[in-house]
């Protein structure tokens, strides 16, 4: 009994340090970065057939990822569609969160919409964290006119956002290649990170690896298009 627990164990042990494997069955493919990649080369991860990817900005009231301003330049000039995220702490300030994020963000068209990555309470009642994130989500649609994204993993959205935000594209992290996210709130989710230790090239070491749910047009039309405004004298 005590050989076949110690055999269950290095099993999991082992299928938990697995490489990711690409996804099949879905046609958009993408990834989602941080400082902790360091320099990356877009070109070459453009190549092998990564159409999005979204990139850490801001987390909190001051802090700016390192590699933003880079990796936001370059995914562009790759032809990669990128978007902006912003890591969200409950306990502080929501007013200078999303300022920090407005100062680090400028979207330009194709961008896709600014995400709020949500995955701790930090000791706040959820339904203070559904207000806070209220607050934050209506100031950045208001400041760049198009509705963000929400992200953040399978348990704590069922638990705590579901029947809260039902009209905000989703983008949900479950590590299952087999099963794809189910909201409890019946909610289509937009895209699915189903995996953290994917590799490709043009990237040292382990990365996290997206799908899209839908088709490339569909993609497109999520992203962002810049007012126009006319002037009638």
């Amino acid at each position: 009994m005590r050989i076949l627990i110690i055999i269950s164990l290095i099993l999991i042990l082992s299928s938990c340090n697995k490489t990711t494997e690409r996804l099949t069955g879905f046609d958009i493919h993408g990834i989602d970065v941080s400082r902790y990649q360091s320099d990356i080369d877009w070109e070459i991860v453009a190549d092998q057939k990564i159409t999005f990817a979204f990139v850490k900005a801001s987390e909190g009231e001051t802090i700016s990822d390192n590699f933003f301003c880079k990796n936001w330049k370059e995914m562009k000039e790759a032809g990669i569609r990128r978007g902006a995220y912003h890591f969200f702490r409950p306990k502080t300030s929501v007013l200078t969160q999303a300022q920090n994020f407005m100062d680090n963000v400028i979207l330009e068209k194709g961008d896709l919409p600014p995400v709020l990555d949500v995955e701790v309470l930090d000791g706040v009642a959820p339904e203070d964290l559904v207000l806070r994130i209220k607050i934050w989500l209506e100031i950045i649609e208001t400041e760049y006119q198009i509705r963000p994204i929400i992200y953040t993993n399978l348990k704590f959205y069922n638990n705590h956002l579901a029947d809260a935000f039902p009209d905000y594209p989703v983008w949900i992290a479950r590590y299952n290649k087999y099963f794809e996210p189910l909201l409890t709130n019946d909610q289509d989710w937009k895209f699915w990170q189903y995996g953290n230790r994917g590799r490709l090239e043009g990237i040292n070491g382990d990365v996290d690896f997206n799908v899209f749910r839908g088709t490339l047009e569909e993609l497109d039309e999520m992203c962002y298009v810049p007012q126009i405004y006319s002037f009638v004298e």
